[in-house]
């Protein structure tokens, strides 16, 4: 028995809903009239095997051309453009990570699948939506018996392996937000609420749905926490709230090789032309090498604030070159979702597609040693001498540790240009 179903708050979100998909399978005649999505915020579930819903929420906008989606995530907002409507199906895709929802459209309300393409198969999860529902999980929680706002050193386990994180939360009434922040990453923008003792967190970035249950003790426990992550994935977690939490440093997870101070590579860009770390672009310059996957979400955090900063501080002798570590050997595949990814964020530096898959970083670079996490970020100096390697990404759903990230990136970028 999965304890999100014992949860009786939880009991009521997901009965109401699983007898709305019943209904809706069970009507043989569509209602809908041809007309594009009604404009507004919906509210969306994707059911995972143990039949735990995980909610989000999106908003249909139109602008003088087009139909488009804001998927919302606390204080994100995540654009889709790429919407068919017929006569009773919605089609649209995703802007990164290679999925898409299909749907059938009765009235106000939404029913199909949302797909995710992974390397040798598809992960299919049920999706419904109905229009005009702002709340996220709760229409109306119970009055909060916790103030759970602040730091806190958290545990998740999984068959017997566990995993330190930072949870960092904050709590307006009922409403909850914040992240989880581990040694490789962070869960980005997280929203949900508190009714009682019951917290629950989601989100959904158009590549991973993550939906996080626990019971407050008090202001400083919380305890029996479940974390679901996509169709099947399944955590225990726990966490004690502690101001003075911290991780690993992230820029000493991984190194290079004893004897190795440098790195050399060739690989194509997108337009299939050879790029060398030697060549004169990169000479006498400081560089950063970006490794990173078009399926990795703190990747495009990292690639959002890579390209800005390059635009910048370009013209200063600063070069960044990615490093694409793709799921697949597909290398028409594999230009095709990094272009994907260059052109929603405007990338002007070089993206390198290395033809190796995200599990084969240290076959392709040999000097790397112990390679953990994508992103990982390598920063060399004018001469071309690794001097620092930089674990994971904290963007900006982290808050105030994304803003020490991009003080330090910047200030070191500034002392190696000044050498």
């Amino acid at each position: 028995m999965i304890q999100i179903k014992k949860t009786p708050v939880l009991r009521n979100i997901l009965v109401p809903l699983f007898a709305g998909l019943m209904f809706m399978t069970s009507c043989s005649q569509p209602s809908g009239s041809g007309e594009g999505l009604r404009e507004g915020i919906w509210r969306a579930t994707l059911t995972t095997e143990s039949g735990a819903k995980i909610p989000f929420n999106f908003e249909v906008k139109s602008d003088s051309t087009a139909l488009y989606i804001e998927i919302i995530n606390g204080e994100s907002r995540l654009k889709a453009d790429e919407i068919t409507v017929t006569a009773d199906s919605i089609h649209f895709l995703m802007p990164f990570f290679d999925s898409e929802f299909k749907a059938r459209r009765q009235g106000d309300s939404l029913s199909g699948s949302w797909i995710k393409h992974l390397a040798g198969r598809d992960a299919v999860m049920p999706f419904h939506a109905v229009q005009g529902a702002s709340y996220r999980f709760l229409e109306s929680p119970e009055p909060p018996l916790a103030d759970i706002s602040g730091r806190w050193a958290t545990d998740f386990v999984r068959e017997g392996d566990t995993t330190i994180a930072v949870g960092e939360f904050r709590q307006e009434g009922n409403r909850l937000t914040g992240t989880f922040i581990t040694p490789y990453g962070d869960y980005r923008f997280l929203e949900g609420t508190i009714s009682g003792n019951e917290v629950f967190l989601s989100s959904f970035d158009g590549g991973y749905a993550t939906l996080f249950t626990a019971a407050a003790s008090g202001d400083s426990v919380l305890s029996g926490g479940k974390f679901y992550s996509g169709r099947s994935g399944i955590k225990d977690w726990r966490a004690r709230k502690d101001s003075t939490a911290r991780l690993p440093d992230a820029n000493s997870l991984t190194y290079l090789e004893e004897g190795f101070d440098q790195l050399d590579f060739t690989y194509v860009n997108l337009e299939g032309d050879s790029v060398s770390l030697s060549d004169e672009k990169f000479r006498g310059k400081v560089v950063v090498i970006q490794f990173f996957g078009s399926w990795c979400p703190n990747c495009m955090d990292e690639t959002r604030f890579l390209s800005d900063f390059y635009k910048e501080y370009h013209d200063k002798g600063f070069e960044v070159v990615g490093l694409a570590y793709e799921r697949t050997t597909d290398m028409e595949k594999n230009k095709r979702l990094v272009r994907r990814m260059t052109d929603r964020f405007g990338v002007e530096y070089e993206m390198l597609l290395t033809g190796y898959t995200n599990q084969q970083v240290e076959e392709s670079m040999p000097a790397l040693r112990n390679f953990m996490a994508f992103p990982t970020t390598i920063i060399l100096d004018r001469e071309g001498n690794v001097r620092r390697v930089h674990t994971g990404f904290n963007g900006p759903g982290t808050g105030a540790h994304y803003e020490v990230y991009v003080e330090e990136f910047t200030r070191m970028i500034n002392e190696l240009l000044n050498e």
